[in-house]
Formats: C-alpha cells, sequence, structure tokens
C-alpha cells in the first residue's frame, strides 16, 4: 500500500485528480490518498510532515503562499520525506511569459464573483419556471421557449442558464389555454420550438418505453402529434415570434441559435 498525501492552503482538488490520473496509469498499484485542504500556518505543516514520514507517504502538494510552501519542503527534507510540487514550476513559467508576479492567494479560482451568482440564479429560475409552472416566469425571464412536449425545452433552459441566461419553458397543448402574459411581453423574447412529426414520434414512444407504458398510447400517437404541431404552429405565428427546427438540432446547436437571435436583439 502506498500512501499519498495532498496538500493544500486551498481545498486541494487540483493535486487529488493529478495524482489519481498519474496512478492511473500504472496496473495494479494499491494506494490511498489523504487530502489536507486550507493548511494556514506551519504547525499544520509541521505535523502532516511529521506523519506522512512515519507511514513512508509521499507529498504532493498545491501551495501558492510562499512562506508555507517554504515551511513545507523544509520540513520534508529534515524527516526526508519525498515531496512533488504541482503549481510552482507552471506558475514561475506563466510569470515569466506575463511578465508579472503572481497574486499568492489561494482559492483564486474558486472565488464567487458575481458571474457565479448570476449563474446560480438563472439555474434556479430555470428548475422554478419550469413546464409552465409560474407565469411570473414569462414576465421575469431573458427568454422564454415555448413548444409542444419533447422538443427538448427543459434541457435547452437548463444549458442557457449555465450561461447566465434567465430561461423559462411554457408546453403548448391544444386543451391548456396560454396564458395571455405571454402576448403582453416583447415577442422578440420568445422562441418557439418546432421538429419533424416522425422524429417525435420515436421520441415520445421511447419516452413511454422508459416509463413502462404502452407505446401505443395517444401521447406517442401520429394523429396526436400532428395536432398538437399545428396548434404550436397557430400559436407561433400569433405570437410573431422566431421558430427553431429542433428535428436534427444538438442542444447546443439550439442555443448557438438563441444566442444569435440575443446579439442581434
Amino acid at each position: 500500500m502506498y500512501n499519498i498525501y495532498v496538500v493544500s492552503d486551498s481545498i486541494g482538488e487540483t493535486a487529488d485528480q493529478i495524482v489519481k490520473a498519474a496512478v492511473s496509469q500504472f496496473n495494479d498499484v494499491s494506494y490511498e490518498v489523504k487530502r489536507y485542504s486550507y493548511i494556514s500556518n506551519g504547525r499544520q505543516i509541521e505535523d502532516i510532515v511529521t506523519d506522512a514520514a512515519n507511514e513512508k507517504a509521499i507529498i504532493v502538494f498545491t501551495i501558492v503562499v510562499p512562506q508555507l510552501r517554504e515551511k513545507l519542503l523544509e520540513a520534508a527534507e529534515i524527516h526526508q520525506v519525498p515531496t512533488m510540487d504541482i503549481m510552482s514550476n507552471v506558475v514561475n513559467t506563466f510569470s515569466s511569459l506575463f511578465k508579472q508576479e503572481p497574486a499568492n492567494e489561494p482559492g483564486l479560482i474558486r472565488k464567487l464573483d458575481d458571474k457565479y451568482f448570476r449563474k446560480v440564479e438563472a439555474i434556479e429560475f430555470a428548475v422554478k419556471y419550469d413546464d409552465g409552472k409560474n407565469v411570473r416566469g414569462i414576465k421575469e425571464a431573458d427568454v422564454v421557449i415555448i413548444g409542444v412536449s419533447r422538443t427538448s425545452k427543459t434541457p435547452l433552459c437548463m444549458f442557457l442558464a449555465h450561461k447566465n441566461i434567465k430561461a423559462a419553458n411554457v408546453p403548448l397543448v391544444p386543451e391548456v389555454p396560454v396564458s395571455e402574459e405571454l402576448y403582453k411581453i416583447d415577442k422578440k423574447k420568445i422562441i418557439g420550438l418546432t421538429t419533424n412529426p416522425i422524429k417525435l414520434n420515436e421520441i415520445r414512444q421511447e419516452r413511454l418505453k422508459a416509463l413502462g407504458l404502452n407505446n401505443d398510447a395517444n401521447y406517442a400517437s401520429m394523429e396526436r402529434i400532428l395536432k398538437e404541431l399545428d396548434y404550436a404552429e397557430e400559436i407561433m405565428k400569433k405570437v410573431g415570434c422566431p421558430v427553431i427546427d429542433v428535428s436534427t438540432k444538438a442542444v447546443e446547436e439550439t442555443a448557438s441559435i438563441i444566442f444569435d437571435l440575443m446579439r442581434f436583439r
């Protein structure tokens, strides 16, 4: 059994992943990784190095605070513990390239900035206003996606949310009247999704099969699908929104079209 200590003045995830990726290149190696995160003083380092010496472990570290890094290297030399510095060579190389000194501040990559909070807010928005749950979503959204069932409205909204865009979606069902709020907002915010009926029939049959239901249910019948698509087309024309055919498009491709439409707007 090989003991590997991962030591960091941040969370230590980078070193942990590198260790596991490197060890995976070797066959039948039994090892244990012990991670020590948010190291902030010399006493902690002394204790870790002492334990590593007793267990004949190697220390792999990502420490950007110079004083802590020097302390670890000094203690490791005294106790004859092998070490591997993951960050220093990379940081020093970039320092020369960028012609500036590094910040030497741990955890900068994980700082919670405004962009992060906007993304979280957009994701929560997409979940809250999925599938037409609340008409408020129509008014507050950056984009409102409309279409019949199984046209990838929800995955698309989640993809947009990860790009900091608040997206709500509204299912178009002939038996359920569309909220009047849809006609009151700027039509440029609305995007309609349509698809090939044969493709939709296949998708819905697979959906029914996954739910353990009979795939000849009305939900997947061609007659029902054509009725829904005709109804959706009628609503989209009434709204006056752009329509995207998603028959052969991945979610990323549809999102790219929406980004272009938003930039044009």
